[in-house]
């Protein structure tokens, strides 16, 4: 946790940047699995259940502890069958051969592939280890035949499995294998076809901040902040009628990345007080993106959090 001082005398407000959010469970196994225990990890996935949205940010959580430590490797020898245990080494396999890089992380590369299909054949309904598929398609092996491939394979378990849209959908950027033109019309196609109350319908605002992001990086001398996408933009009404009006009381996983996408172009449009309630929200749940690539991102989220907080605040009396 963080703490941000405003005026150097008295705290200010906290931005919390645990990996588990407010996924308070998943908080205490992370201690667990730092120190080299599998049980918490096993627990924790086995009451999970076919929630696969919230399995596989705690999957991809764990996997961030298990690249450094051992308690996936451990697990899947103590019980080389659990369908669980084979899932997490598939994207702690996975997230270190990305970490090596393209030629260094090959053969880790294979030995994830290889994990991920014995976890989808001991869990068969499980669409995560496709999902891993699907990164590691991004890094290490971009073809579209195989790609369209996996995809459908998510599809058939999960047809609107957010992760994996979102694995796609940066398959798609500028600076992997697709265009800016290919990945506006697959995130408009997704958004539109997706129904109502399913945070697919935030993916045109990631192609949007992507779009933004690289042109601050290639056109640094023509291209500014002064110069940005969200004034006037469509898709941000899209996204509050087909997702955040309709949204179910209980929160999905990744709920706090969407919720940031959406009070960051509400921000950066100028819609303070409408932006107030995505705010309120997040709570203290602060991400790295969109927000960093419009300058320091815990200094923007806490200036466009105080101005959305004095859009609604009643005038003082004289």
């Amino acid at each position: 946790m963080r703490l941000r001082r405003g005026d150097g005398r008295r705290p200010g407000p906290v931005v919390d940047r645990h990996p588990a959010r407010d996924d308070l469970p998943l908080r205490g196994v992370l201690e667990d699995a730092a120190m080299g225990r599998w049980e918490g990890p096993r627990d924790l996935l086995a009451a999970s259940g076919r929630d696969w949205d919230r399995r596989i940010f705690r999957l991809q959580v764990l996997a961030r502890a298990g690249a450094r430590f051992r308690f996936a490797d451990t697990w899947v020898r103590a019980e080389p069958r659990s369908a669980d245990a084979l899932a997490l080494l598939a994207h702690v396999r996975a997230l270190r051969s990305i970490i090596s890089g393209v030629a260094e992380g090959r053969a880790e590369m294979e030995g994830a592939w290889a994990t991920c299909l014995a976890a989808a054949e001991a869990g068969p309904a499980d669409p995560s280890p496709w999902v891993v598929m699907l990164a590691l398609i991004r890094v290490h092996a971009p073809g579209r035949d195989m790609l369209r491939q996996v995809w459908a394979e998510v599809e058939a378990r999960d047809p609107y499995n957010r992760e994996a849209h979102h694995e796609v959908l940066t398959y798609f950027f500028g600076r992997h294998h697709g265009s800016g033109a290919e990945m506006f019309h697959w995130a408009q196609e997704r958004a539109d076809t997706a129904p109502k109350g399913l945070p697919l319908a935030t993916l045109p605002l990631v192609a949007l901040a992507e779009s933004h992001r690289h042109r601050m990086e290639t056109e640094a001398g023509s291209y500014g902040l002064s110069i940005h996408p969200w004034v006037d933009c469509p898709h941000i009404d899209h996204v509050l009628e087909h997702w955040w009006r309709h949204r179910p009381p209980l929160p999905h996983a990744q709920f706090m990345d969407d919720a940031n996408y959406l009070a960051h172009a509400l921000a950066f449009a100028g819609r303070h007080a409408e932006a107030y309630e995505v705010f309120r929200a997040i709570g203290p749940y602060a991400s790295e993106a969109p927000w960093s690539y419009c300058g320091d991102a815990e200094e923007l989220f806490l200036r466009h959090r105080e101005w959305a907080l004095r859009a609604v605040r009643p005038p003082r009396s004289p």
